[in-house]
This record gives C-alpha cells, structure tokens and sequence, in this order.
C-alpha cells in the first residue's frame, strides 16, 4: 500500500519530486531503513537521504549485458501498485486540476483495495471459479 504520495507539474524532475515524498514518507515511518528506486534517481538523492532521512537509498539497476525486457527486483512492487491504480477511471487520465484533488483519488483508491482485502465481497454458497464452472 502506499505510505505517501505527491503530485506535481511535469517541469519538477522526479528526483526534486523524491524529496517531497520521503519527507512525508519520513514524518509517517520514522523506522524506515531502506529505499528502492531505479537508475533515474541515482546521485544527489543517495547523500540527500541518508543526510536527511537517515536511512539508505538502495538503487535497482539493469544488468550491463541485459538487451530487452528484463523483470528487476523490486520494480514490479512499483509496475503491479500502477497498474491497480490505471483501474480506476479518474486516475487513468490526469482529469484534477488541483494537485492535492489527484493526491486524495490516489488515497481514495489505496483504501478501496485496502477494505477490498480486509472484508471481500462474500460470494454465493453456489459459487464455483471460472475454470472449475466450465468443467462442471
């Protein structure tokens, strides 16, 4: 789930942008230890975090030899939370024209999945899966 988000123009580079969220990530998780992030956030932001959050910024590189598609470590945790997140219609486009209105849908949609999984739908007592319905 996600401990902390903020949206901002696309004229902020992401790793200015990574500054915003691990000072909000910082002030809800005061234990956190480690960080992943891809390539892109190299520099800067390693000695940033560990002079400011006191905790380590681990970066998830591609193997030098890899061509094509390669699944990284780490990266579909990020990969599998937007894909949950494009389900919901006002966040497959960028609709808000307030940044905070597109940070509250994007909490709206973490605690929909969130009671979603602590209290599913229940499912009629004749209810069997697709693949097992189709051999019945």
């Amino acid at each position: 789930m996600i401990i902390a988000v903020v949206v901002h123009s696309a004229g902020t580079q992401d790793r200015d942008g990574a500054k915003q969220v691990i000072e909000r990530t910082r002030r809800r998780c005061p234990r956190l230890e480690l960080i992943w992030a891809d390539a892109g956030y190299a520099g800067k932001l390693e000695d940033w975090i560990a002079r400011f959050a006191g905790c380590a910024l681990e970066i998830v590189r591609r193997g030098e030899k890899a061509a094509g598609f390669k699944a990284l470590p780490h990266r579909w945790i990020v990969e599998r939370t937007f894909a949950w997140l494009s389900r919901y219609r006002r966040l497959s486009k960028d609709y808000e024209f307030y940044a905070r209105t597109g940070e509250s849908f994007i909490y709206l949609a973490m605690i929909n999945l969130m009671l979603h999984r602590l209290a599913p739908e229940p499912r009629p007592h004749n209810y069997l899966p697709r693949n097992q319905a189709n051999a019945a």
